[in-house]
């Protein structure tokens, strides 16, 4: 017993046994010079094309089918996108961070994980490659995408704007938080199994989202997922509604942001302590 004690005091006294990587620069005008960051944008540009691609293809080949038990159903839509999001995200992680999302890149801009030039340069490329994506859907598939519905993102009759907006935020919510939660250093420093299963739960996350709002607006949660199905489609429908799948996620986004590194993390109690003790000394 005293010699766990012991053991406990001299690991607290020697600091803690994981290390936050420090905050990525606010502005770092340096990664417009690296390679590393073009390949990094053209990894989110391809993740993100393949993401809509093969998402998009199955809604709209789930919605070609004319029996009750044709196709891949609702359950098999939200596995699409559950399942490509795990696959993307373990092939993408080490290049780019896996992000496939604005609304992901936004809240790890605001937890300073990503510089604001990365995180710019990342939505542009994840809003190309989901424009890509769709536009491959129509090519192949030109009279179904035209006549059932396009895969964009709308609110369902019998919703509100209000209750759509409140389903993205939250569903965002869920993705950003488990985007955090798993990744988190201090989780991979006492489990080493995190880094390599991180895409896994990132992945069942979105699965279970879908599974929850796809009755009430498809599922955004992913404002570039939303955008390319938009621009190619082109619905006057899917245009009105559309600010709800940027303004949804990029709180949802925030808020997750908020609560992992200000609650769960105590960024702010930490800070607070750090100016205590500075103002004492």
């Amino acid at each position: 017993m005293s010699k766990e004690v012991s053991e406990e005091g001299h690991t607290q006294s020697h600091g803690k046994d994981y290390v936050d990587p420090p905050p990525a620069p606010f502005l770092d005008m340096g990664e417009l010079k690296s390679w590393s960051f073009y390949r990094a944008l053209i990894a989110e540009f391809i993740a993100t094309l393949l993401f809509l691609y093969v998402t998009v293809a199955t809604v709209i080949g789930h919605k070609k089918q004319t029996g009750p038990c044709d196709g891949v159903g609702l359950l098999g839509i939200a596995w699409a996108f559950g399942g490509m999001i795990f696959v993307l995200v373990y092939c993408t992680a080490g290049v780019s961070g896996g992000h496939i999302n604005p609304a992901v890149t936004f809240g790890l801009f605001l937890a300073r994980k990503v510089s604001l030039v990365r995180a710019v340069g990342y939505m542009i490329a994840q809003c190309l490659g989901a424009i890509c994506g769709v536009g491959f859907v129509k090519a192949f598939m030109k009279t179904p995408y035209n006549t059932l519905g396009g895969g964009a993102n709308t609110v369902a009759p019998g919703y509100s704007k209000g209750t759509a907006l409140g389903a993205e935020i939250i569903g965002t919510f869920v993705l950003v938080y488990t985007v955090f939660s798993a990744t988190d250093p201090k989780r991979s420093a006492r489990d080493s199994h995190i880094p390599v299963l991180a895409p896994l739960p990132i992945g069942f996350a979105v699965f279970m989202v879908h599974l929850a709002t796809i009755p009430i607006t498809g599922t955004g949660i992913n404002p570039a997922r939303s955008f390319g199905a938009a621009v190619i489609y082109n619905n006057e429908k899917a245009w009105d509604d559309h600010w709800i799948f940027w303004v949804g996620p990029f709180v949802g986004a925030l808020a997750a942001a908020a609560y992992h590194q200000y609650i769960l993390r105590a960024a702010a109690v930490k800070a607070l302590a750090s100016f205590r003790s500075s103002a004492t000394n």
